[in-house]
């Protein structure tokens, strides 16, 4: 984790060092509060990863001595194909859609929400290691 840790705050600095440029040069308050946001969409998983990284064993591409060999393994479980993310992405839609045409829509979109998120989380839960 210490690879995605330095990724992810490094991206995260980089937005806020723009932040504070563009605050002093624009002074334009809109954009600075959606790049303070976009900062930390960086700075969160950075700090989640940070946290995951002490209380995880280290993992090979963590290492600077690391060798091919010892990647060697299990990689991880991967679903198979399958339609539920597409229908997730519909519910999303759907409940978007409700600030439009009326809360009738809202009502759809939740119960695909509902529905294909569950579902996608059971299925996912039945796959194999390769």
């Amino acid at each position: 984790m210490k690879v995605e840790y330095r990724i992810y705050m490094g991206i995260g600095i980089f937005v806020l060092l723009v932040t504070t440029v563009y605050f002093f040069w624009a002074k334009e308050y809109g954009g600075v509060t959606m790049l303070f946001g976009t900062a930390g969409l960086g700075i969160m998983p950075a700090l989640y990863f940070g946290w995951w990284r002490k209380r995880m064993d280290p993992r090979p591409e963590d290492s600077e001595t690391a060798t091919l060999a010892e990647s060697k393994g299990a990689i991880g479980a991967f679903p198979s194909n399958t339609i539920w993310p597409f229908v997730l992405g519909m519910g999303a839609f759907l409940s978007g859609l409700s600030l439009v045409f009326g809360e009738w829509t809202l009502v759809i979109g939740g119960a695909l929400l509902i529905f294909a998120a569950a579902s996608v989380t059971l299925e996912s839960r039945r796959g194999g290691v390769i």
